[in-house]
């Protein structure tokens, strides 16, 4: 029997913490590039061992570890202190993505607009909103690659505060009230200034906060990102609105879950991704082969075959995090009616006739299994029969590293929006969810049976 939640309870102080460390998480992780960097502190004081891939591998059983490609994706994993090349293993998967819809500023972004003003030249990474990051305030983050004498290296950056794209009044077009498409190449441009500072002064500010000359920055990815802070509001404090919650809302809870789940038969394993937002198909996204060369080169390092590397695939399971569309109350005609999610009420298992999700019953069988085992609610998802919906990384990442796998997310309000919203109840609810889900061993034979360990 489906686990439900009760919709009517107001969120615990326990579940309200949990919500305000998800805050703390998103206005730390500007971009892709930060949210890395904020899990990397995060293993690094639990005790994880950074595995550069450049570098040979040493791992054994009780190994936790990680590693990362192109300071914007991270796997980390935590191998089981019973798992030996003796004893058949399996792997356990949490992915999710660290990249969000923004604008990203082109090589020359700085340009002289007109009427004296200084203007940034973006353009749109992933789906926007587009008429939601107007009259907002913004701010540039992202990553320079800096020379210093024979070495180039990254280094993060931040700028607050400094561009807003402005609204027309509506008294100098009085038909955007009824029809606003803004133009992306004219009506998305930023100011960053009236005419008070010096051209290049966006160049300089950047090398300032950078701490290095402006002939040292040799390239760089940069975007511009809200500037408001995630916060918790509504009358029982059951809501979360900010920035970029999809997805950084299930890079929290995966990360959370993964940290706290112990599983001694199985290798433990949560991905944050890059580049979802565009496709998955770069050299960090979830199409690539960075999960399947972990995988493998951890396995190799334990002292297994390739023959059981791909058994242990055969029978190993992955659990895809991307949020999902809660019901909006003002066009509740647009979702199936049967097959919708709410805020605070639990994760959502979703489902698509056409593949856009990697739910099949098997494996929307075995994580149900786990969940009611628990005792943990959640909800079902599918589109209305006339709308194709997104897709999302599991099938993608299913490409180059093969196993059973389940699409679920945390509901959400807005998505793609400036300012996102999601239930405080949630993120406790979706911790909870893949926590069981990590620490329950779940043992894979073929599409013919789940045979489910609790611990």
């Amino acid at each position: 029997m489906q686990e439900k939640a009760d919709s009517k309870r107001v969120p615990t102080a326990e579940e309200i913490e949990e919500a305000q460390g998800l805050c703390h998480f998103v206005n730390d992780s500007p971009t892709a590039f930060h949210s890395v960097s904020s899990i990397r502190a995060r293993l690094d004081n639990a005790g994880f061992v950074y595995l550069p891939e450049g570098a040979a591998w040493h791992v054994e059983p009780g190994s936790k570890c990680y590693t990362v490609r192109n300071n914007s994706s991270i796997i980390a994993f935590k191998v089981g202190a019973q798992v030996s090349e003796e004893q058949p293993y399996h792997f356990q998967v949490l992915a999710a993505h660290g990249d969000s819809p923004a604008l990203k500023l082109k090589a020359t972004s700085e340009v002289a607009g007109c009427e004296s003003y200084v203007q940034l030249d973006a353009e749109p990474y992933g789906g926007m909103l587009d008429y939601t990051w107007f009259d907002r305030p913004l701010s540039v983050a992202g990553r320079l690659l800096v020379r210093h004498e024979n070495r180039v290296s990254s280094r993060l950056v931040q700028l607050d505060h400094v561009a807003r794209i402005p609204s027309l009044a509506i008294h100098l077009d009085r038909s955007q009230n009824e029809s606003f498409s803004p133009h992306r190449e004219r009506d998305l441009m930023s100011i960053v200034s009236a005419g008070l500072c010096a051209p290049g002064s966006f160049e300089a500010c950047l090398a300032h906060v950078a701490g290095v000359s402006e002939n040292d920055i040799l390239a760089r990815d940069l975007f511009l990102v809200s500037s408001e802070k995630a916060s918790i509001w509504g009358m029982a404090h059951e809501f979360i609105s900010g920035p970029r919650l999809d997805d950084l809302m299930c890079v929290y809870v995966a990360l959370e879950a993964f940290l706290a789940a112990t599983n001694p038969n199985a290798i433990l394993v949560t991905c944050c991704f890059d580049n979802e937002e565009v496709g998955s198909n770069t050299k960090q996204g979830a199409m690539s082969t960075f999960l399947a060369d972990t995988l493998q080169r951890l396995s190799l390092s334990l002292g297994a075959s390739k023959e059981d590397y791909l058994r242990a695939l055969a029978c190993s399971m992955l659990v895809s995090c991307d949020n999902a569309h809660a019901v909006h109350p003002n066009r509740s005609g647009l979702y199936d009616p049967h097959n919708r999610c709410h805020l605070n009420e639990g994760i959502v298992i979703k489902e698509a006739a056409n593949q856009h999700y990697c739910t099949d019953a098997f494996s929307r069988a075995a994580l149900i299994a786990i969940l009611e085992r628990a005792g943990i609610p959640y909800q079902s998802f599918a589109n209305r029969s006339d709308m194709a919906g997104g897709s999302t990384l599991g099938n993608l990442s299913n490409i180059q590293a093969s196993m059973h796998a389940v699409d679920v997310g945390c509901p959400q309000l807005a998505m793609h929006s400036f300012s996102e919203t999601a239930g405080v109840r949630d993120v406790a609810f979706a911790r909870r969810a893949l926590e069981a889900f990590l620490s329950a061993n779940v043992i894979i034979t073929g599409a013919e049976s789940i045979e489910i360990d609790p611990r």
